[in-house]
């Protein structure tokens, strides 16, 4: 029987518009598909303009996660909101033929105020405002959030002259108004007006049916917009455009891009042409002059005006390309609360196969491999908690039957799996009850096998700090021996999470197990203090 394809996309009406159309075109080639509507976080806080979330992907960030967890098998997306790098596992497997690129003014009145002094446009886009204002330097740019629907609704209820929107989005919707003004002057957003699927590298199931609706055309014009934008470290922070484009009389890609500062008030522009073919290096090239002329310093007058807001503290160290992933506005500072030694287990242990084997965590992982070679590892089934736990489970051990985002969920899933049968655990001399006295409940043995020991290392922090980084119920143990819970705890999982609230009034926890995704909660948090994933 043929797999049933489950298209991943946004609610909104435009983002259901763009997953049916890639419906029809699967279904014309013979495939079977269903539509899965996955919420985003950019559809969720409509408060602040999209720069001042300090992130990128905002809008594509769930449906990746939804992707990684086998939820759905594609995602489709408007590509102009797509990070210019994907996630590990994640690829672009296809880009359907480009839609209109422009940018277009919907009009509440007339025309006049173009040539006033005064005049008020509304946009979410801070490229957008940098580029009316350098081209209207009096008028006033507000800011407007939401589905297109939504947008348009404000407009009509304001006192705004007009707002600008993506003409491909109200076209493919049929609401562009007669009286709409294409803004050709108005560099677009990288791969605006461009559909495009991803998926996960090792479905070739996938990959062969969606390839087959890729625009090859299409696909080298974006892919060097966001190449450009890429090079210049642009995203929802920089007001970048780039527009490429092949004449097909010349044979030839044109490509024009802009970097601006987010006031307007200055601009670096480049231009460049070459032939279809030999365009490898136009991207850079055009990136490399914007930079040269003074990009990077235009760049950096706009984060200078960012002072540090919040300061977080983590309780594990950080590397300094995960700590940049916050933006200027917080500071992170780190100490790690927890030691880690590994046991030396007894040979006797891997004696005879074990027929199933439970890790809860990377330390767990690194504690086997630290007292036997692959080859001596003797594990039938293997159970584990997290995503780079199974990663590092399967780079160095084997194949993992089964993985849960929480000891909780893997308790239950073993419960119903292993009726009347033991596991063994592999853990620390200090971990949470939650597994074994579930498992214990349920008539299933569990032997423990103590891996490694763990050592609380606490400090104390300032009063001034707003929240702390909590990777396991052990860090929180090490934390509160020496300071309060009057701050947010963003916690790692959901096992930590679960223990933090035991304490702590304000928990927030990430939708994945990573240090990445617990700092981008960490962004969106101190963005918006009503925004709440956990129980604030």
């Amino acid at each position: 029987m043929q797999k049933i394809i489950r298209i991943g996309t946004r609610e909104s009406q435009l983002a259901l518009w763009q997953a049916n159309k890639v419906h029809k075109e699967l279904e014309v080639l013979g495939f079977e598909t269903e539509i899965v509507p996955i919420k985003s976080t950019g559809d969720i806080i409509l408060e602040k303009p999209l720069y001042e979330l300090g992130i990128t992907g905002i809008f594509t960030k769930n449906l990746d996660i939804a992707l990684l967890e086998k939820r759905i098998d594609i995602a489709v997306h408007s590509m102009k909101d797509v990070p210019t790098v994907l996630p590990k596992g994640i690829m672009q497997i296809a880009v359907l033929k480009r839609a209109n690129y422009n940018d277009i003014l919907v009009l509440k009145g007339t025309e006049e105020f173009f040539g006033q002094q005064e005049g008020t446009i509304a946009t979410g886009s801070l490229r957008r405002k940098a580029q009316w204002l350098n081209r209207y330097p009096t008028h006033k740019v507000v800011d407007l959030r939401g589905n297109v629907n939504t947008r348009i609704e404000k407009l009509e209820n304001s006192d705004w002259n007009g707002a600008v929107f993506a003409a491909a989005g109200l076209e493919r919707l049929g609401i562009r108004s007669a009286g709409a003004i294409n803004l050709s002057w108005m560099i677009p957003a990288p791969a605006q007006g461009a559909i495009m699927i991803s998926c996960l590298e090792n479905d070739d199931f996938v990959k062969e049916a969606c390839a087959q609706l890729n625009d090859y055309e299409t696909q080298i014009c974006v892919g060097i917009e966001r190449e450009f934008l890429n090079l210049l470290e642009g995203g929802c922070t920089a007001p970048i455009g780039a527009l490429a484009y092949i004449d097909k009389k010349t044979e030839e890609i044109n490509f024009k891009g802009e970097l601006l500062k987010r006031d307007g008030s200055k601009k670096i522009s480049v231009g460049k042409n070459v032939a279809l073919g030999r365009h490898k290096f136009l991207a850079k090239d055009c990136a490399d002059y914007i930079i040269n002329k003074g990009g990077k310093e235009l760049m950096l007058e706009d984060e200078d005006f960012s002072l540090v807001n919040h300061t977080v503290f983590s309780t594990k160290k950080l590397s300094e390309a995960q700590k940049k992933l916050l933006p200027r506005t917080i500071e992170v500072l780190d100490s790690d609360f927890i030691k880690i030694r590994f046991n030396r287990i007894s040979p006797k242990v891997m004696k005879e196969e074990i027929e199933n084997v439970v890790i809860t965590s990377q330390n767990g992982v690194d504690s086997i491999l630290n007292s036997f070679t692959r080859n001596e590892i003797k594990f039938k089934n293997i159970f584990c908690v997290g995503r780079r736990t199974k990663n590092l489970i399967e780079n160095n051990i084997g194949k993992v039957t089964f993985t849960a985002k929480d000891a909780k969920q893997l308790a239950e899933y073993l419960a119903e799996s292993l009726i009347n049968k033991e596991v063994t655990f592999f853990c620390s001399d200090v971990r949470l009850d939650i597994l074994p006295a579930y498992l214990h409940a349920k008539n299933i043995i569990v032997n423990e096998v103590e891996a490694y020991k763990t050592t609380l290392s606490p400090v104390k922090i300032e009063d001034t700090i707003k929240g702390v980084l909590f990777y396991s119920p052990s860090g929180i143990e090490s934390y509160l021996k020496k300071n309060d819970t009057n701050r947010t705890a963003f916690c790692i999982g959901e096992s930590t999470a679960d223990f933090a609230k035991k304490y702590f009034k304000n928990v927030e926890v990430s939708n994945l197990p990573s240090v990445e995704d617990l700092l981008e909660l960490v962004k969106i948090y101190f963005s918006n203090p009503n925004f709440s994933r956990g129980n604030v």
